[in-house]
């Protein structure tokens, strides 16, 4: 991340995001807001930052994992584009357990474009927003869910 710090972009989603009532404007404050509500995380043991890239002020991708309880994995991918942000987030062991992304397919959804993969396969309604400061506070609660009933 190092010459990112002083980035500045236009207007856009990331404006209205806010985590712990600080707000994400570039890349550095959203990958910051994300890896700190991961790494606080009773469940997150180790958090990576897999791939950092910056096109523009307001054109940007990054990817992070994060070593969960047991042998669980969470990858964060997100890309924003120009007021745009489409994300995806991944939780695995070997294999993928469970997805939310954006991408825009499932049209008959009623959470358009949000939907989640669920652990048989089936895709669902999401209740993510694509505001990734509180998304992450919805991944993680479902993936403890998920996690305690393993156990």
């Amino acid at each position: 991340m190092v010459g990112l710090e002083g980035c500045e972009r236009d207007a856009g989603i990331l404006d209205r995001i806010t985590l712990g009532g600080y707000r994400l404007t570039s890349l550095p404050s959203l990958l910051g807001g994300l890896i700190t509500a991961l790494q606080v995380h009773p469940i997150c043991r180790k958090v990576r930052v897999i791939e950092t890239k910056q096109f523009s002020f307001d054109q940007f991708f990054f990817k992070i994992r994060a070593e969960m309880t047991g042998e669980y994995r969470l990858q964060i991918r997100v890309y924003y584009n120009h007021g745009h942000l489409d994300y995806a987030y991944q939780f695995f062991t070997d294999v993928p357990l469970m997805r939310w992304d954006n991408k825009e397919e499932f049209r008959h959804l009623a959470t358009y474009p949000h939907h989640h993969h669920d652990v048989i396969g089936d895709v669902k309604p999401s209740a993510l927003t694509g505001d990734p400061a509180k998304d992450i506070t919805i991944i993680l609660k479902e993936i403890s869910v998920y996690i305690s009933n393993q156990e």
